[in-house]
Formats: structure tokens, C-alpha cells, sequence
């Protein structure tokens, strides 16, 4: 399971919790602007808008988890599971595989209003990468600089919904999220105050006390609830270390840790936690067992060149000893 969130300081950011049970290795990897991305139906594009994100690379392949081009528009695909449907191909409409969305997206899109405009001819269709890699089953958080929406594949059609939270993580369908918010609105990070009843005063007797009754569990629903409250309460400083600490620290609110979510091969957990700015193209990153913050900046590299660039992710922490003699 997983949560996909927006920020915006001076500039915006856009990043994700990838929680899983186990990595496949995924690398922080560059697509180029000549890179020739080859789709199944509608042929190759070799020349596109660059992109960077998270992936898994195969066979010369970026399996993006989340991405952001040099437009600023990005793309997140979480977990959608009994709920994802996926039809057949469609010669009537534009067929883009599960796996290709996010590369298509962004190869092709400035913005969130070119985003939505491809979506009324397209259709993403049943098929998988490979026989050893099936299709996930996925909704998606799209954003740009001013918008932010979720797409979700259902059996009655591909759905856009508009998101002003900026906040995604997995079942039930985003509508249900938006709704589910309206139980939490009492929940405030001002201080309580009494309301038990109208002769009875009660005095708060620890602080924080306004916060009681927002979700604490590892639930998709809750950490939905969880990190909305937490984001849209944030007061971050403009500069970009105290952007992206502050972001880091939303997602912090709502990761899993080792041993609390067991699952039938082991324990679900936060691979990793991203944070890209979205208007320098810079993307930061954190890992399960390292928490120092790593980044690698997309326009440091040849964007007009041929080939994929990818860097392994720095997954061992070290300990600083502030008094080592």
C-alpha cells in the first residue's frame, strides 16, 4: 500500500511511501528526451519531454512507480487492488498498457489540462509486461504546478476525479476518501475546548488534545485521513532544505514500519519515500534503512542523449558520533 502526496512552499513538490513487502531494485533513472520509449499499440516515440522518477528497469524498459517530467507534470501509481479493471484492447481507442501509462503520460503532456484531454480516446488495456511481470492493479495521482487529480480504471469506465487535498492511497475508490473526510471534522489542531455538554466544563490536561480521534492505523483509509490533516496543516519555511525536510516529514506521519503489517511474504513496509521538485527537477529520496535524505537533479544530465540513466538507490544508513575523539 502506498500514499502519494502535493506540497507547495515557494516552489512545489510532488513525491510518495512506496509500501511493500520487498523491493525489486528499483533506481532513481532518467528518461532522455531521444530515448526511444517503445509502446505496444501506438509504436515509439523518440522524441518526448524527458522524465525522472522511481523504477524498476527491465529489459532496457523504465517501469516508473512515480515520475516527474521536465514540465513539471507529474505522476504516481498506487495500489488499487479488486477495484482496478482493466478491458481489452480497443481499435476504436488509443490502448496504453497498465505499465505504460505513466511513461506515456509524461513523454507526451505539459500539464494536468493536456492530461485530461488525452484521456477521452484512451483506453488502458488488459496486458501484462511480461508472463514474470503481470500488470498491478492501479490508480494513479497526476499533478502540475496548479492542479492536481486521480485517475482510476473501474469497470464502468476510466474516471477522473479532481483532488484538492493532493493526497492519494489506495481502497476504496477516491470518492469514498473525499467522503470519508467529513468524519474527521471536528478533528483541529487548535487547542480543545470543551464542548461535553452545555453545564459540564471539562479542562484539557495535555496538549494536542484537539487532534484526538484522527486515525493512527496503517489502514488506507486512515492514512488517507492521516496525512490530509497533516499536509494541509504543514507551515514549512520557503527555502528548499526546509521544503523538502517538511515534506519528508508528511510522509513520515502515515510509514510503515517492519513487523506492523504482516502479509503472506513477510512485512509491508516503506521501501522508500520520495520528494521531487517539480519546477527544478530535482528528486530526493529516502530508504527503509537510510533516512539520510539523497538526491539526484535531472538537469544535471544530457537530456537530448539516447540512453537511460539510472542510479542505485544508497540504502545503508551510517551513525554520526557528534563527541568521536
Amino acid at each position: 500500500m502506498c500514499t502519494a502526496v502535493t506540497f507547495k512552499t515557494k516552489d512545489h513538490y510532488f513525491g510518495r511511501n512506496l509500501d511493500y513487502e520487498y523491493s525489486y531494485h528499483e533506481t532513481v533513472t532518467v528518461t532522455p528526451r531521444n530515448f526511444p520509449l517503445a509502446f505496444r499499440t501506438i509504436g515509439t516515440l523518440t522524441d518526448h519531454y524527458a522524465m525522472i522518477g522511481m523504477a524498476f528497469v527491465q529489459n532496457d524498459y523504465p517501469l516508473y512507480y512515480d515520475a516527474t517530467n521536465e514540465h513539471g507534470l507529474s505522476v504516481a501509481g498506487l495500489n488499487f487492488p479488486r477495484n482496478a479493471y482493466y478491458p481489452s484492447y480497443d481499435e476504436a481507442k488509443r490502448n496504453v498498457a497498465p505499465f505504460e501509462f505513466i511513461p506515456y503520460i509524461l513523454a507526451s503532456c505539459k500539464d494536468v489540462r493536456e492530461a485530461k484531454a488525452a484521456f477521452d480516446d484512451l483506453n488502458v488495456f488488459d496486458e501484462n509486461f511480461s508472463a514474470a511481470l503481470p500488470h498491478s492493479p492501479l490508480h494513479w495521482m497526476i499533478a502540475d504546478r496548479d492542479e492536481c487529480i486521480v485517475v482510476e480504471p473501474l469497470k464502468d469506465g476510466l474516471k477522473v476525479y479532481d483532488n484538492p487535498v493532493g493526497i492519494l492511497t489506495n481502497n476504496p475508490p477516491f470518492d469514498f476518501h473525499m467522503t470519508n473526510l467529513c468524519n474527521y471534522l471536528n478533528v483541529t489542531r487548535e487547542e480543545a475546548t470543551s464542548r461535553f455538554a452545555a453545564d459540564f466544563d471539562l479542562t484539557p490536561y495535555s496538549r494536542g488534545m484537539g487532534s484526538i480521534g484522527l486515525p493512527g492505523d496503517l489502514s488506507s483509509a486512515s492514512r488517507f485521513v492521516k496525512a490530509a490533516f497533516t499536509k494541509l496543516n504543514s507551515v514549512p519555511g520557503e527555502g528548499e532544505v526546509e521544503s523538502v525536510s517538511q515534506f519528508f516529514h508528511i510522509l513520515g506521519s502515515v510509514e510503515q514500519q517492519k513487523g506492523c503489517c504482516k502479509v503472506e511474504k513477510g512485512f509491508e513496509h516503506t521501501i522508500y519515500s520520495s520528494c521531487c521538485n517539480i519546477d527544478k527537477g530535482k528528486y530526493y529520496y529516502t530508504t527503509y534503512d537510510n533516512s539520510r535524505i539523497t538526491g539526484v537533479d535531472m538537469r544535471s544530465e544530457d537530456l537530448d542523449g539516447r540512453a537511460l540513466i539510472s542510479y542505485p538507490l544508497l540504502r545503508q544508513d551510517s551513525l554520526q558520533i557528534q563527541n568521536l575523539k
